[in-house]
């Protein structure tokens, strides 16, 4: 019988390097963004709120990331009725705002993105751009 399992981790050095594309991302759109990265557990392990972003948006790009690294898909395809369920279920700690992205290494689930202070749509843009750094990362054999 097998007790333990192996786990593939995000290391915060890895979390600082999709951090920096996501920064780079935000500044080419012109848009500053609250960005936060969490592991696997939810902990947040690299955050940014870029000058001039939404303070409020720092708890929704929390919020975003745990959302995608506890579903491990994007957040705002929740069905509407289900969304407002899952809020209520958690205390609001999950949301259905887009801007939150999944982050899969070997496809395990290392983390999650998220990304607030744009639109939706912009957001979205931002954390793809992190998630397109670590898939060229983990294809080139350095992540």
């Amino acid at each position: 019988m097998t007790l333990t399992r192996p786990a593939i981790k995000l290391t915060h050095r890895g979390a600082q390097t999709l951090l920096a594309a996501a920064a780079e991302a935000a500044e080419a759109t012109g848009v500053p963004q609250c960005i936060a990265i969490v592991d696997e557990g939810c902990n947040l392990i690299a955050f940014l709120r870029m000058d001039g972003s939404r303070v409020l948006s720092v708890e929704s790009a929390t919020r975003k990331a745990m959302t995608a690294a506890t579903t491990g898909q994007p957040t705002g395809n929740i069905p509407a009725e289900k969304a407002l369920a899952l809020a209520e279920a958690t205390d609001g700690r999950m949301t259905n705002l887009l801007g939150g992205l999944p982050l899969i290494a070997e496809g395990h689930i290392v983390g999650g993105i998220g990304v607030g202070s744009g639109t939706g749509e912009q957001d979205l843009e931002v954390a793809q751009a992190a998630v397109d750094a670590l898939g060229m990362l983990l294809a080139r054999g350095t992540a």
